[in-house]
């Protein structure tokens, strides 16, 4: 079977890891495999918003130690890839479907996603220093970035695993769910994602990857810019009363949901 399954369905792709007997761990064909499934998907026009996850009971647990560990000294477990972290550059959100453990360098790749929907099994965990390695991959820049630097280090240096629970109160994940719901909760989100402008989505994703970069003061700047540049050249104000009232009917089948018509007015 495939290292990775790919399907799409109303706009969302769906890509799963898939080398369960090996807790989807990182062999080179997986290594390459999912790549250039994120990279396919994102070119593809029928997909607008993208789900990772792997096919249990793993998300995945690094790279393969066994592979790695027959490799003579000096050799790269990969050739190193033309892009910072584990996933490459991508306009489409990438939604994170986290259904077990995500270790070392699995850890980086669920870290690479744009945010992270967590199974109740979910567990996170660094073993870098445990197993002789360093990150490649930049945890050590976005961990810190979603936990604290204090936090970072306890996780890095000590190896220990965090649960999915303690994930979402330190804020790595947004939502924790039952695990056969796991799926559900993302398809949902994606197709969310998938029903607003495809051009609004990936200029909204393009903005934040570029402040991410900024400080502060000129952050505000750059967004301030490029809200204008948009509104005189691409804001499509013809479909704006159709927009405004599919959002209110969505709003209005949300039983308890949070948008009302006096929601939309700005």
């Amino acid at each position: 079977m495939s290292v990775v399954l790919t399907e799409i369905a109303g706009g969302v792709a769906t890509i799963t890891l898939n080398r369960p007997e090996s807790r989807n761990a990182l062999n080179p064909e997986l290594a390459a495999a999912f790549p250039a499934a994120i990279i396919e998907c994102d070119r593809r026009d029928d997909v607008l918003a993208i789900i990772l996850t792997g096919a249990d009971p793993a998300f995945c647990a690094g790279f393969d130690l066994r592979e790695l560990s027959a490799r003579e000294r000096g050799s790269e477990p990969n050739p190193a890839p033309p892009y910072r972290a584990a996933i490459p550059p991508h306009t489409k959100p990438i939604i994170g479907a986290i259904n077990g453990a995500a270790v070392t360098g699995g850890f980086e790749i669920a870290l690479a996603c744009d945010f992270l929907i967590a199974s109740e099994r979910a567990r996170f965990a660094d073993t870098h220093a445990r197993v002789g390695l360093l990150p490649g991959w930049g945890l050590t820049v976005m961990l810190p970035e979603v936990i604290g630097i204090r936090r970072a280090k306890q996780l890095s240096l000590s190896g220990a695993f965090l649960d999915a629970r303690t994930a979402l109160d330190w804020g790595l994940v947004n939502e924790v769910v039952e695990h056969d719901q796991l799926l559900v909760r993302a398809t949902t989100i994606a197709t969310q994602i998938a029903a607003n402008p495809a051009n609004s989505v990936q200029a909204v994703m393009a903005l934040y990857d570029e402040v991410a970069e900024l400080a502060p003061p000129d952050a505000w700047t750059v967004e301030n810019e490029r809200a204008r540049v948009w509104i005189a050249a691409r804001f499509d104000r013809a479909g704006l009363g159709e927009r405004r009232e599919q959002i209110v009917e969505t709003g209005r089948r949300l039983a308890g949901g949070p948008y009302s018509a006096s929601d939309q007015d700005e």
